[in-house]
């Protein structure tokens, strides 16, 4: 098991074991594959009984072209993918999305990427709160983007 540092009342450990996959098993569902990945986790937070948690994981590499940490790192990496999606589907409903035609799907994507990096950059924790806040008063909207609303007194 390997350790991590806890967070705020919690310890956590993963373990992670790693098999080859055979060549003339790597067509039948995953042609690619070459390694089966399992990650355990164990976490116990105050008060609160253990949980523990399995995960699965296939890769196209080989034992010898990788190690469990930088498996470990890509499986997370992975989760950060998720995570993001998660802020995209939860605050602006993009799976419910009625765009589907042409480069628009991809624009609106963007346009919501975005949104997200503007306000994680203005140190927003809660992306969804700060989204609320913003649909409730709009005018919040222009200086985040370098807009003032103060008209021009000289005229144009």
């Amino acid at each position: 098991m390997t350790p991590r540092p806890p967070g705020p009342g919690r310890g956590e450990s993963r373990s992670i074991k790693t098999c080859g996959i055979a060549e003339e098993l790597g067509g039948i569902a995953f042609p690619h594959a070459r390694l089966a990945v399992r990650v355990h986790r164990r976490r116990k937070q105050t008060g609160r009984r253990e949980s523990r948690e399995t995960a699965y994981a296939v890769t196209s590499l080989d034992a010898h072209q990788t190690t469990p940490a930088r498996l470990a790192a890509a499986i997370r990496g992975h989760w950060t993918v998720e995570a993001q999606h998660n802020i995209r589907d939860r605050t602006f409903a993009e799976d419910a999305s009625t765009v589907h035609t042409g480069s628009a799907p991809r624009a609106m994507a963007t346009l919501r990427n975005l949104a997200i990096g503007l306000l994680k950059t203005l140190g927003a924790d809660n992306i969804a709160k700060t989204t609320r806040a913003i649909r409730d008063q709009p005018e919040r909207a222009l200086p985040l983007l370098g807009i003032t609303n103060n008209p021009d007194t000289y005229g144009t």
